[in-house]
């Protein structure tokens, strides 16, 4: 049940793919502002990786937090810390289905883009991979020193429009620099006036974090 202080909780979450107690792979994936679950699971199909588990959870009123992803955080809490921790409940969840962490795989569009990249840099860890399509760290200002611990080599995919109307390029670089500083094995792919879309060469790229997992 969702409270003034934890605006995400108890929210649905959809699954897709293998059972989770059978997958070789688990993938969370976060739907940008706006959108919901439903939105993003579609995307499970274009990936097209039977043996992979992917769960969506769905944000309270279709955005995991109010304002922009470069207002200080400050300002978008609670949402920013329920957000947060409903990737963190997830995985404690597929841990406990006996997944390994390291074939677990966290993916999102532009607001959940941004979670993605804010969830991994604070709780570094080897992962299966990292994608974000269209998304960069939280926060008016990045002080990289602020993000400690390390990816381990995790696969950290960042993909985005040259000139996309919500996502700064800027903002995008610094993200990779930082993901690398923190030990992920890291790919920024800029695609020119792509627009604020997911391309196929995003989602072949995500095939290919997979399949080094799937096989």
């Amino acid at each position: 049940m969702s409270s003034a202080t934890d605006p995400h909780a108890g929210e649905r979450v959809l699954f897709a793919g293998a059972p989770l107690n059978e997958a070789k792979a688990a993938m969370i994936m976060l739907h940008g502002r706006g959108a919901d679950s439903a939105d993003i699971i579609g995307l499970a199909s274009s990936l097209d990786r039977e043996a992979v588990a992917y769960l969506a959870p769905n944000a309270a009123g279709n955005a995991w937090y109010p304002f922009p992803f470069m207002t200080p955080a400050a300002g978008n809490q609670p949402y920013l810390s329920s957000a947060l921790g409903v990737i963190a409940h997830l995985i404690g969840e597929i841990a406990l289905a006996g997944m390994a962490i390291e074939k677990t795989f966290i993916l999102g569009f532009s607001q959940g883009a941004c979670l993605t990249l804010e969830f991994a840099a604070r709780n570094p860890r080897r992962y299966g991979g990292i994608a974000a399509l269209s998304g960069g760290l939280i926060g008016d200002v990045i002080n990289p020193e602020a993000y400690t611990g390390s990816l381990a080599d995790t696969p950290v995919f960042l993909g985005c429009s040259d000139s996309d109307p919500h996502i700064p390029l800027a903002r995008v670089q610094q993200s990779s620099t930082v993901m690398r500083a923190l030990g992920g094995s890291v790919t920024e792919r800029i695609y020119p006036r792509m627009g604020h879309t997911v391309v196929r060469d995003e989602a072949a790229e995500v095939q290919r974090m997979l399949d080094a997992v799937v096989g």
